[in-house]
């Protein structure tokens, strides 16, 4: 059973959050979560809020379909950052023009899904 958690208006550019997100693509939900603890980029903490935000979703969805579960079989089978709404702010320059400053916003999502494998063993 698969559960999703997403963010949104996130303030980190997507550009940045995709470079952290395509660490964790595949991997074991927890052995994600490990990664981004320890990776240096300012993206990897809104993304491990949402992976874990991911790992509880499904064990609540475990517990009212009254299955099994173990947070070892989890994997995240996806996981993408969408272009949230752009923040336009100006910025004065010399000789009394401005310039536009574009803060960006990310949606980042997050789907964990049960080992594949195990899956086709039941």
């Amino acid at each position: 059973m698969e559960a999703k958690a997403q963010a949104r208006f996130v303030r980190v550019t997507p550009q940045k959050a995709r470079r952290v997100v395509d660490l964790i693509r595949g991997k074991q939900a927890a052995e994600a979560v490990a990664v981004l603890k320890f990776a240096p980029q300012a993206a990897s903490e809104p993304v491990r809020k949402v992976v874990e935000s991911a790992i509880a979703n499904a064990r609540v969805k475990a517990d009212r379909a009254s299955e099994r579960f173990d947070e070892g079989d989890l994997v995240v089978s996806a996981a993408f950052v969408d272009e949230g709404p752009t923040l336009k702010r100006f910025r004065p320059r010399a000789q009394g023009r401005a310039n536009r400053i574009l803060k960006r916003t990310s949606h980042i999502t997050v789907v964990v899904a049960p080992r594949a494998d195990k899956e086709g063993a039941r």
